[in-house]
């Protein structure tokens, strides 16, 4: 195996909080190697984990049962990757109590730190990480100290000879179709210099990119599986929810009516208004959640003769289901007689129920006015037949998340079936594998092998 040759000496790596193993692909897509040691308190992670880390030691615990001296056994630790739970830092939580405990798992990389010294440290978070604090008795953060603690923590790094620099990443720039953003800290004790891995992507718009110096990002329209059915959201046995059905009529008034190109809605999760929460698939997909919440809808537009269209739109949208959160959607247009067509999307995503956008508008005019369902394209009018719904896939979001296209999601290393919902809940919890990847080849380019040689490589992205 040459450079893969397993040196007994060799320096290890360490994935607490391992998940998945979004981070530790990220990391084998670099070293070559799978992670020595991956630690996660849920089965359910550990499992997936297995499956595509077969060569790993897992520890199936809490971070703090494991002893770092007991786990290393007595080999040099080059990397340790810590992903703490983020729930209980994000906005997205709201204006709930937090949990104190779950937001003091990242002191945990102190005590690997003084335990046995990995050169490298590495931590992953959301970007209100900066702001962790003490909590008050009913569990809330006190405004006045607020990031108090998140300075304690590097603070105590340095004191133990780390030096610490800490940064906002996005997955996009650095060739994962998604537009995730995350807090890296990155802690290193060898004396060699800190580096931020340079994007290898950018704005398809912008310089750098028309001269060829970046890569366009990758599209959310790359991880779409287009050979699934997308079923008509008319003939559902159980209506649509009222606020999925606004959500659609606002996408196809934009991106259908007005423009008729492919676009993404983000619906569901409260602080988010307005045409934020739409956007073409020609651009990385938005953040994936631990639930299903992107949705395909698929309008189908027929040509418009004497003022019929074969299928009226006229009635009020059915309701619509919340149970998953983001869904394709495609719009079907076809010309007289049927003789060509030409199919666009848009992604819906479901976020909660106050947008700050009046459900009226949007209902009225694009349910119970004909005029308004008309698209015109180079003179011919057409006008919407049908609109079909379906939730993006765990293997469409796994995708979109960097994970490579020959990772396994659906079965455990057993052989038992992995049901979609535990598949959904690992890739929203997941690290971006190419994150992970650049993070390391920046860092530490001596463990480092060239892509090729890894076993990810004829079957990546």
């Amino acid at each position: 195996m040459g450079i893969l040759k397993l040196n007994l000496f060799r320096e290890i790596v360490v994935d607490n909080f391992a998940g998945g193993g979004g981070a530790s692909t990220g990391i084998e897509m670099a070293t070559g190697l799978s992670v020595d040691i991956a630690i996660n308190h849920d089965p359910d992670a550990i499992a997936m984990h297995k499956t595509n880390h077969p060569d790993t030691e897992h520890y199936c615990e809490s971070v703090w049962d494991v002893d770092p001296k007991e786990a290393v056994k007595g080999r040099k630790v080059g990397l340790a990757w810590f992903s703490p739970d983020c729930k209980h830092f994000s906005k997205a939580k709201g204006g709930r109590p937090k949990d104190k405990n779950i937001r003091g798992l990242a002191w945990i990389a102190v005590k690997w730190a003084i335990a046995v010294r990995p050169r490298v440290i590495m931590l992953e978070n959301v970007e209100e990480f900066q702001t962790w604090c003490p909590l008050d008795a009913d569990g809330y953060p006190i405004k006045e100290k607020k990031g108090e603690t998140f300075k304690s923590f590097v603070k105590s790094l340095e004191a133990l000879g780390y030096e610490v620099q800490f940064k906002e990443l996005r997955a996009c720039d650095y060739g994962a179709p998604t537009t995730r953003k995350r807090f890296f800290m990155v802690a290193r004790c060898d004396g060699k210099p800190i580096v931020w891995p340079a994007p290898t992507h950018g704005d398809p718009n912008s310089l750098t990119v028309q001269v060829g110096k970046l890569k366009p990002w990758r599209t959310a329209a790359e991880v779409i599986d287009w050979s699934l059915e997308i079923p008509s959201i008319f003939t559902r046995k159980r209506p649509l929810a009222k606020n999925t059905m606004v959500r659609i009529a606002r996408g196809v008034q934009r991106f259908v009516l007005n423009n008729p190109s492919p676009f993404i809605v983000r619906i569901g999760q409260t602080g988010f208004g307005g045409d934020r929460l739409q956007y073409e698939l020609n651009k990385p997909l938005t953040t994936i959640t631990t639930k299903q919440e992107h949705c395909l809808i698929a309008p189908t537009i027929m040509v418009n003769t004497n003022g019929h269209s074969g299928s009226r739109i006229d009635e009020p949208i059915k309701t619509i289901t919340t149970g998953g959160q983001h869904a394709l959607v495609t719009s079907v247009l076809s010309s007289q007689f049927n003789r060509s067509q030409a199919v666009y999307a848009f992604l819906s995503k479901y976020y909660g129920s106050e947008i700050g956008q009046s459900i009226n508008c949007p209902l009225h005019t694009i349910t119970t006015k004909d005029r308004f369902a008309l698209v015109t394209v180079k003179g011919q009018d057409y006008q919407i037949a049908d609109i079909g719904m379906r939730m993006l896939q765990p293997h469409e979001l796994f995708n979109a998340q960097g994970f490579p296209k020959n990772y396994v999601i659906n079965r455990d290393s057993y052989g038992n079936v992995y049901s979609k919902v535990k598949q959904v809940a690992r890739c929203g919890n997941s690290v971006p594998p190419p994150f992970a990847e650049q993070l390391v080849r920046a860092n530490l380019p001596e463990m480092c092998v060239p892509e090729h040689m890894n076993k990810y490589y004829s079957k990546a992205n």
